[in-house]
């Protein structure tokens, strides 16, 4: 099967649009999910988000988190390949800042949060201290999260006007 223009261009909507979902999920918690889990007592807050940790592992969501990384690889890949074109640039950009903004983040700062979060016992008060620290750290990461997925969606739709 020849990879046409069409294919090329769905590639690119499905990057914008999976770009721009996770930038909605993660703003959703930036802006109201982590501080009412603030709000709660240490150990409900653990409780509450070690069950978000367990039920984000889902294949939709996962298809969409991973399945944009996958299309933005492609993407960055192609625009290497075709950098004479005018739009190229936003193309590499917007997977770059998803790749290494988004994906990138999560893997290096939030998981290894979502891991330690994972072990903690929310009755102690080691669990405690945990917690006080997770919710800064965790959150400032989620804030990059959030505008490198917006960034990337907003380069990636720039390309699309061709």
């Amino acid at each position: 099967m020849q990879f046409t223009q069409q294919h090329y261009f769905a590639l690119k909507l499905f990057s914008t649009l999976g770009c721009g979902l996770m930038a909605g999920v993660f703003f959703a918690f930036s802006t109201f999910v982590m501080n009412a889990l603030a709000s709660l007592q240490p150990k409900q807050g653990i409780t509450a988000m070690q069950s978000i940790n367990i039920t984000v592992i889902n294949p939709l969501f996962m298809g969409i988190f991973l399945g944009t990384a996958a299309t933005c690889i492609l993407i960055a890949g192609s625009a290497l390949l075709k950098w004479y074109q005018p739009k190229a640039v936003y193309l590499l950009i917007g997977s770059l800042f998803y790749l290494i903004g988004t994906f990138g983040i999560t893997i290096l700062c939030n998981v290894p949060l979502n891991e330690a979060l994972a072990i903690a016992d929310p009755d102690s008060a080691e669990g405690e201290s945990l917690w006080a620290n997770y919710l800064t750290n965790w959150t400032i990461w989620n804030h990059v999260r959030t505008i490198s997925a917006l960034l990337a969606s907003a380069a990636i739709t720039i390309a699309l006007y061709e």
